[in-house]
């Protein structure tokens, strides 16, 4: 029984240590400590809820007592609240968390991970493991836990506050407030398609008869961002998409602004212009 009851949990730390194993393969912290420092990104510490399969690393650290002690020991520091100020006036820090509204694509992937029993293997492998229990339970005599501990006695820690107005990362976002180029950018992430995940990107390339070359399909793509798009829904009705006037280069549009193209309405019915007339 005692050997059925091992080979259970074996079996499910492997299944946990798989889905984990298949987690991200780029620019996922390896450390609790260093998974406390991505917290201050705010341009990068969505991604845990964009995809399970860095939730589950993520979970992993923040079970961790270290995990706790290192951002207990980045709080008293007044550089790393100068590096959040900084990366949340970032437009990358838009184009972050907007997805997380308005891309289809990650509330799928939460559904399948779900419905995914190795996703939550892994999860409760992290409460169930006897070492981080272990490392629970002796947290108050741990030399990361005493230092935090006692840095209010650190005379060092008030002195960085007192000099923080000198700190290049806060004189970086004060800057930043004067700075076009970062208003700029905000404006750039806001009409970017990309900053929204593959649903806007589908409305704003939805398929529209446009002026496309002879010979190629008919129906091109919208973008609500694209002037020429808009010139695309001034087309005469019932004209064939993309066909030229005969002698014409330029794709038979509707022009309310140009008298020529008024003259086009008067043809009749199946006819087609001609060159010279």
């Amino acid at each position: 029984m005692k050997a059925r009851s091992l080979t259970a949990i074996v079996a499910l730390a492997l299944a946990g240590s798989v889905y984990a194993a298949d987690a991200p393969k780029v620019d996922v912290p390896q450390s609790p400590e260093a998974w406390a420092q991505r917290m201050w990104d705010f341009t990068r510490n969505p991604e845990v809820l964009k995809d399970p399969k860095q939730f589950v690393p993520f979970v992993t650290a923040a079970t961790e007592p270290s995990f706790y002690t290192a951002l207990g020991m980045q709080m008293l520091d007044p550089s790393w609240w100068a590096y959040m100020t900084n990366t949340m006036m970032h437009p990358g820090t838009y184009s972050a968390w907007v997805p997380l509204a308005t891309d289809p694509n990650i509330y799928m992937k939460w559904l399948a991970a779900s419905m995914d029993p190795n996703f939550y293997t892994a999860l409760l492998t992290q409460f169930t493991d006897p070492g981080k229990l272990m490392r629970w339970i002796m947290a108050p005599v741990d030399p990361k836990v005493w230092s935090l501990m006692i840095q209010p006695l650190n005379p060092a820690v008030y002195l960085k506050w007192m000099l923080s107005p000198l700190d290049p990362q806060w004189i970086k976002a004060g800057i930043n407030t004067m700075n076009p180029a970062m208003y700029l950018g905000w404006l750039g992430a806001a009409l970017n398609p990309a900053s929204y995940g593959d649903l806007w990107k589908g409305l704003l390339t939805y398929p529209m008869p446009s002026a496309v070359t002879p010979g190629t399909t008919p129906y091109g793509t919208f973008n609500i961002f694209d002037p020429n798009a808009w010139g695309q829904l001034w087309q005469v009705p019932g004209a064939v998409p993309g066909t030229p006037p005969a002698g014409s280069t330029q794709p038979y549009l509707f022009n309310p602004f140009d008298p020529n193209t008024w003259n086009q309405l008067w043809q009749l019915p199946g006819s087609q212009p001609t060159a010279g007339k």
